[in-house]
């Protein structure tokens, strides 16, 4: 079984129950299904779980080199040498992330409203930028957009692979085929 939920803000990445917090059991009622990585509380979206322990490590594990797409909302207007350092890579204070996929983007069409709403600052813009990556560090887009001097104020997971949150309501889920990201 192979389940695709967008996860909404604030939600934690885990059945148990965390005191006056919302995790996954609060929107999945099916069990033995488990993540198929991680979504960090703050950050919203694509998240897949799944029963079956070898479907899990290959959707989540780096090695198996399947494409992660994020929407980031940046603080400012990113220029094109921020996007191409992203493109290449950056140099954070532990690794040096692999090259990825960026590009400014418009907001993404239908988009849930974020509860609560991000910072608005009347002097300061905002943009999307979408990110692709093949690995997956804690907190990684965050800390590359940050490092390109755009720190991110909204992150999206908007795809795993082949299979996309587009169509998903926020705090809804769906059983899709286990060979979708890869087919």
């Amino acid at each position: 079984m192979l389940i695709a939920f967008n996860k909404p803000f604030g939600v934690i990445c885990k059945f148990s129950p965390e005191p006056g917090k919302p995790t996954l059991a609060d929107f999945i009622k099916i069990p033995n299904v488990y993540p198929a990585g991680r979504l960090d509380t703050d950050s919203e979206g694509l998240l897949l779980l799944t029963d079956h322990g070898a479907l899990q490590t290959r959707i989540a594990e780096p090695d198996h080199k399947l494409p992660k797409t994020y929407w980031a909302q940046v603080e400012g207007a990113p220029t094109e040498s921020a996007l191409a350092a992203l493109r290449e890579g950056v140099k954070l204070s532990d690794f040096f992330t692999k090259p990825a996929g960026a590009q400014l983007i418009d907001e993404p069409p239908n988009l849930w409203a974020r509860n609560p709403p991000i910072r608005y600052r009347a002097k300061i813009p905002t943009a999307w930028i979408e990110l692709t990556l093949r690995e997956g560090k804690n907190r990684q887009v965050r800390r590359m957009t940050a490092h390109v001097g755009f720190p991110t104020l909204r992150l999206i997971r908007a795809g795993i692979g082949r299979v996309s949150v587009v169509g998903l309501d926020v705090g809804a889920w769906r059983e899709i085929d286990a060979e979708a990201p890869w087919s």
